[in-house]
C-alpha cells in the first residue's frame, strides 16, 4: 500500500516529459535516461558529466555513426549477395549520407528535444542528423548492440532502404557537377566567403561560376555544405536548360 508520504515525493526525472518522449521514439523504457540527456545536449550548454568530461552529443554522435554504418553494411551484405566491395560501399554511403541522416532526424522531430543556449533556428541542417546518430549511440550504451540494430532496422532499413531507388540516388551534387565540367572541358570555380550577418553561428556564402557566368549561389553553416547546395542548384539549372 502506498503511504501518504510517497504521494508528496517530487516527480522524478523518469516521470518527466523528456523521458516519455524518448520512450516513445525508441519503443522501450530507457534504463539510464542520463545517456539520452547527454545525446540531446549541445556544447553551448557547457555542461560537465559525472566523470568530469564535457556533456554533449558529439562523442555519442561518433559512436552512433559507426553503429549505423555497421548495421547497414551487414544488411546490404545479406540483401545483395552479388554486390562487390565497391558496389556495397557506394550503396552504404547513400543510406548513411548526411542528407539522409538529416531527413531521419527531421522525421522524428528530434530537434525539439535538444538542450541548447543557441536557438535551434540558428543551426544548420546537420544538427538533425548529428542528433539522430547520437541517439543511436545512446541506445547502444543503454541496452546494447541488438537494441540499436533493432531501432535502425525500424527507423532506417524498413522505410528507406530500397535497393532499386538507392542505385539511382545521387550522393554528391558537387562531385557530379565536377565530373560534368571535366567531361565537357568547362572551367568552374567556387568563390567562398564568410558571411556572419546577424546570425549567432558563422555562415559561409558561395558563388559558383561556370566559365565567366555565376550559375548559382548558396549559404550554409559550413563551406562544404554551401558548396554542395550551390552545386545542386547548378545541376538542376543546367539539367532544365538542356532539356
Amino acid at each position: 500500500m502506498t503511504s501518504i508520504k510517497n504521494i508528496f515525493i517530487p516527480r522524478t526525472e523518469e516521470d518527466g516529459a523528456f523521458f516519455y518522449s524518448i520512450k516513445k521514439i525508441i519503443s522501450y523504457r530507457p534504463k539510464n535516461i542520463q545517456l539520452f540527456e547527454e545525446a540531446f545536449t549541445h556544447r553551448s550548454k557547457n555542461e560537465i558529466n559525472t566523470d568530469g568530461n564535457q556533456k554533449n552529443y558529439e562523442r555519442m554522435e561518433f559512436l552512433g555513426d559507426a553503429i549505423i554504418g555497421s548495421v547497414i553494411a551487414a544488411h546490404l551484405y545479406k540483401k545483395v549477395p552479388s554486390g562487390n566491395e565497391g558496389y556495397l560501399t557506394k550503396m552504404r554511403s547513400k543510406v548513411v549520407s548526411r542528407e539522409h541522416l538529416n531527413e531521419l532526424g527531421k522525421d522524428l522531430n528530434l530537434i525539439k528535444l535538444v538542450r541548447t543556449l543557441i536557438p535551434t533556428t540558428q543551426f544548420g541542417e546537420n544538427l538533425h542528423g548529428n542528433i539522430f546518430e547520437a541517439l543511436v549511440g545512446a541506445i547502444y550504451l543503454d541496452k546494447g548492440y541488438a537494441a540499436a540494430e533493432k531501432f535502425i532496422h525500424k527507423r532506417v532499413v524498413k522505410p528507406y532502404v530500397d535497393i532499386q531507388k538507392l542505385e539511382g540516388k545521387i550522393i554528391s551534387y558537387k562531385s557530379l557537377f565536377i565530373e560534368w565540367c571535366q567531361k565537357n572541358k568547362k572551367q568552374f570555380k567556387f568563390n567562398v566567403y564568410e558571411d556572419t550577418g546577424n546570425d549567432t553561428l558563422k555562415h559561409f556564402a558561395v558563388k559558383l561560376k561556370l566559365e565567366e557566368e555565376t550559375v548559382s549561389k548558396a549559404r550554409a553553416t559550413s563551406k562544404k555544405k554551401a558548396e554542395e547546395i550551390a552545386a545542386k542548384r547548378a545541376y538542376y539549372k543546367l539539367k532544365n536548360k538542356n532539356r
